[in-house]
């Protein structure tokens, strides 16, 4: 605006450093959108594989825990006393 009432070499000069400076700001904000849109995305993403990985997870818990115990028979002859 100054360059079109002062009409000279510096405030031309001004003008136009002054329009660069507001294009940057454009595209800083432009990209800090992307930007915050992928992260939106990766973070959904993340929170359903996340659920995936709980439910593998709960469902392999089982086969990771050590074979119940099983009562062993005893080898070789055994008197049983007061039985017939």
């Amino acid at each position: 605006m100054a360059a079109s009432i002062l009409r000279s070499a510096r405030a031309v000069a001004m003008s136009v450093y002054v329009v660069r400076a507001f294009v940057q700001m454009r595209d800083a904000l432009l990209a800090n959108a992307t930007i915050l849109k992928r992260l939106a995305e990766i973070d959904r993403k993340l929170v359903t594989h996340d659920v995936i990985l709980r439910d593998v997870y709960e469902k392999l818990r089982p086969l990771l825990a050590p074979p119940p115990s099983l009562p062993r028979r005893s080898l070789g002859f055994h008197a049983h006393l007061g039985k017939p």
